[in-house]
């Protein structure tokens, strides 16, 4: 038996147990990248099982959002607790679906217990009714409260299956809503799986509801019947969903695409730089939204730094197995397996060099590719310019940091990026690169995984942010209650208009 089917069964029984549903529906296939193996079905959701989902997550939502955060809190800390019991059954289900080396889908797996613990931790206290100064000291009290919003759909994407499907979800939940997840077609059994994990942790099940199926049909009934609207994946898709949810006024918010750089300079630790720079290209094979597309080198640094890089590069070993030594699995699909070989012989062809790679591996599965270096990359190729979303990087030499500079911002996208250099100076650097994220000595993970701090897209990559705080209370509504203690705050009785407003002029002069 294939080792994701094996693993399926053993963790989640049949699939369709899982899924929010009318009636039977036809099955869709779940095809492993790993050896392009059909491993089960899943039924595939019809916009009357998207509004059955929607009903009953609203009715659970008025119970959940009666309980206090700290018990929301409680069954995300026990969720937390079983994402590390099933650690070896996560791994496998990220790597069977998702076709990611082994130590890729671990980055998942810390991900999500990460984030579950820490929303359990922040949670409760940033919920609370906060206090601020009002209108008039003493006279007046204001006080914030944060409501929940009611029903928050999740369009996930293939590419992070278990992070992206509930990583959003447990922070709507922590807030006090119910969650309706539509995973994409590649990658069901992580979202069933996420499902199965917080209903065990003592979530009541229609508060965490899934519903496969195309987008092209769910996604109009799950934005129309929510009250706000998460989704991460293409910039393209993401403006159809945005236009989806103004017309009806629901609240969107949205991590898109990206095509990030990263700039080493003459400074910079060659070593780590060449290190974290391959792990920023080859990470989950580069489908990642926030993995490095384009490197800019400092002139006096190119001619060491790009033999080192190409070297390390041609060393990742490829393979399409569970082994923690692998350091690149194969490609989620043939699709994107076009995808990536037409941007690169789209390059070629018009006169760019492959330093290594450039070319399929299917003896090793079926939708390998080889870590890719690209020179002489110009604007007028597709791979200078679009998302290639593949373990394929261009390297272009800059004379010097400002330059470095305008070249990393010169692109309709803003998501992540990353400077190699001295820190302090770094950090200014990074200061002024236009993106949501930006890590100084660091590829990804250094910003990805501070969770305290805000995560999203500037410019065509995104609206909104993940993590932090401001991740936390996207998903409620803020209420302003000013209470008037003593009087209104109005002209009191005999008391004439311009009089009050001379002393209205005084309390907004020197009150604050």
């Amino acid at each position: 038996m294939n080792r994701l089917s094996a693993t399926s069964k053993k963790l989640l029984g049949d699939p369709a147990l899982w899924v929010t549903t009318r009636s039977s529906r036809p099955g869709a296939p779940i095809v492993s990248p790993l050896d392009g193996i059909e491993v089960g079905t899943y039924p595939i959701c019809e916009p009357v099982d998207v509004e059955l989902a929607l009903t009953r997550a609203r009715a659970a939502q008025s119970r959940w959002v009666e309980k206090e955060p700290a018990e929301r809190a409680k069954i995300l800390e026990t969720f937390t607790a079983l994402v590390w019991k099933y650690e070896n059954e996560l791994l496998d289900l990220i790597q069977g679906e998702n076709g990611k080396a082994r130590s890729h889908a671990f980055e998942e797996i810390s991900d999500v217990a990460m984030t579950a613990s820490f929303y359990a931790k922040k949670g409760p206290g940033w919920l609370k009714p906060e206090r601020v100064p009002g209108v008039l000291p003493v006279l007046t009290r204001t006080r914030v409260n944060h409501h929940p919003r009611g029903v928050v759909a999740v369009i996930a994407p293939w590419n992070y299956p278990l992070t992206l499907a509930v990583s959003d979800g447990i922070a709507a939940l922590m807030a006090g809503n119910a969650v309706v997840l539509k995973p994409d077609s590649n990658t069901v059994l992580c979202a069933l799986a996420a499902k199965k994990l917080l209903e065990e942790a003592g979530l009541e099940a229609d508060l965490f509801q899934v519903v496969p199926g195309p987008g092209s049909k769910l996604g109009a009934p799950l934005i129309e019947g929510s009250d706000y609207v998460m989704f991460t994946g293409s910039t393209k898709t993401g403006r159809n969903l945005a236009a989806q949810a103004g017309e009806k006024l629901v609240p969107f918010s949205a991590e898109l695409g990206g095509k990030n750089p990263l700039i080493v300079l003459e400074d910079a630790p060659l070593a780590r730089a060449v290190r974290g720079a391959v792990k920023a290209v080859t990470s989950n094979s580069g489908q990642l939204c926030i993995s490095i597309e384009r490197i800019y080198v400092e002139d006096g640094i190119w001619d060491r730094f790009v033999p080192a890089f190409t070297r390390a590069m041609k060393k990742v070993k490829v393979g399409a197995n569970h082994s923690w030594k692998t350091g690149m699995g194969p490609l989620i699909s043939t699709q994107q397996l076009e995808t990536v070989t037409r941007h690169v012989d789209d390059a070629v062809s018009q006169g760019a060099t492959v330093l290594t790679g450039g070319k399929a591996l299917p003896k090793v599965a079926p939708t390998a590719y080889a870590p890719t270096v690209l020179t002489g990359v110009t604007d007028e190729m597709t791979v200078a310019r679009e998302e290639t979303f593949g373990p394929v990087v261009s390297l272009f030499r800059v004379k010097d940091a400002e330059e470095a500079i305008d070249c990393a911002n010169d692109s309709e996208y803003g998501l992540n990026a990353s400077v190699w250099s001295s820190s302090r100076r770094g950090a200014r650097i990074a200061s002024r690169i236009q993106a949501g994220t930006v890590n100084v000595n660091d590829g990804y993970i250094a910003a990805w995984a501070s969770l305290h701090a805000p995560m999203g897209g500037m410019k065509s990559s995104g609206m909104g942010r993940r993590h932090g705080k401001e991740g936390l209370l996207k998903y409620t509504e803020t209420q302003n209650v000013a209470t008037s203690l003593v009087l209104p705050v109005q002209a009191p009785s005999g008391v004439g208009e311009k009089t009050w407003s001379r002393i209205m002029k005084v309390f907004i002069k020197y009150g604050k």
